[in-house]
């Protein structure tokens, strides 16, 4: 099936026992056994649900992968991630990840006694200045978050595997509409689906895709053993989500688009961070299908940042992206607060750039309210 009519009937479609189009919300703890021992394929709803099971089923099917599997937040899906090194181990993680990520590999896990390194994963050969004899996995995000910066990810995928290391793609900002990265040679995907695979704010959640049958079979013994899983609930309004997946991120990247040409006649905008102005783009066109609804731009000062935020009507100032309405923040002070100053400034993290996920509203709507009073 081709992708848009995969995110309709992927996965688990519908309900055979029924005939009910849509799954079936199973809300329930356990099952009943015939036998001691002998069940009907589920036990616990910890260790699996045919709810979580069709959402699980549904985004493998669309990155590509072996085996998928719901959390209960992104946070929960990178830290289970995490879990499969131990203490002694190495990883490299990309210099502007999203600060949660950050955070929790910096101020949880190292305290744990796994080690990291963070570069700029944009030039390949940075990899090999801080690989170690022990380093085990690399977590990269291309767009990254918040400076949008294109990494190629097969090309990197390709130094990892010659280095014996596992390369763990973070998809959130592209979903796999617009960029699959198994294909690409990623071992591992992760996605906040709290984001634009919900798409309308209304859930939060944590996906992981594998692409070999023990990387599914070490990623289920975490999930069941620690227990960081998606409800039913939210599983079905995942799903429900996905179904219009397509269609909502054609209107994003359309919308994102006339923005990016708007803000960059803007003489109050200093910078704009987009992945379609990257350098030498036609490079990166063979690893995605459109360019996605985020945007990062820098304004002149502090005063025309908070005017524009005092000023907002139809754009909502607010953490997270990927809704269906316009959600806009300040990295700095929102998303990416945990990440230090000296690194925040090292990178380009200012305290006057500003993150915006175009929704799908009006475009003309969108332009006219961040546009900054007179006097600005």
């Amino acid at each position: 099936m081709k992708f848009n009519t995969l995110v309709i009937h992927g996965g688990i479609d519908g309900d055979k026992k029924t005939g009910a189009v849509t799954v079936p919300i199973y809300q329930t703890s356990t099952y009943k056994q015939h036998a001691v021992g002998k069940h009907t394929g589920y036990e616990y709803s910890r260790t699996g649900n045919p709810t979580r099971e069709a959402l699980e089923r549904l985004i493998a099917d669309l990155e590509g992968g072996h085996k998928g599997f719901a959390f209960g937040s992104g946070m929960a899906a990178i830290s289970s991630v995490m879990m499969l090194f131990k203490a002694g181990d190495h990883i490299i993680i990309g210099d502007d990840v999203y600060g949660g990520t950050f955070r929790v590999v910096d101020k949880v896990f190292k305290h744990l006694g796994i080690e990291y390194d963070a570069i700029d994963t944009t030039d390949p050969s940075n990899l090999e200045k801080v690989v170690k004899t022990n380093t085990k996995a690399i977590i990269v995000e291309s767009p990254s978050n918040p400076l949008m910066k294109l990494t190629d990810l097969k090309g990197l995928a390709e130094k990892a595997k010659g280095l014996n290391l596992l390369f763990i793609v973070d998809n959130t900002f592209m979903t796999p509409y617009l960029q699959r990265p198994i294909e690409l040679g990623a071992d591992i995907v992760l996605h906040s689906a709290t984001k634009y695979l919900g798409g309308h704010s209304d859930v939060v959640a944590g996906l992981i895709v594998v692409n070999t049958p023990e990387l599914a079979e070490r990623i289920h013994f975490i999930q069941n053993a620690v227990g960081a899983i998606l409800g039913p609930q939210d599983s079905w309004l995942l799903i429900k989500g996905i179904k219009t997946l397509p269609l909502r991120m054609d209107r994003h990247c359309e919308n994102a688009e006339k923005m990016v040409k708007w803000l960059l006649k803007q003489k109050w905008v200093k910078k704009v961070y987009y992945p379609g102005l990257t350098e030498n783009i036609d490079k990166f066109k063979g690893q995605m299908r459109g360019y996605g609804g985020m945007i990062s731009f820098e304004v002149e000062d502090e005063d025309t940042l908070n005017n524009i935020m005092k000023h907002l009507q139809v754009i909502t100032l607010a953490e997270s992206l990927g809704g269906v309405e316009s959600l806009i923040s300040v990295p700095a002070k929102m998303t990416h607060a945990s990440v230090p100053v000296e690194i925040r400034s090292k990178i380009g993290i200012t305290d006057t750039l500003i993150r915006l996920s175009v929704g799908v509203e009006d475009i003309d709507d969108l332009i006219a309210d961040l546009t900054p009073t007179k006097g600005v």
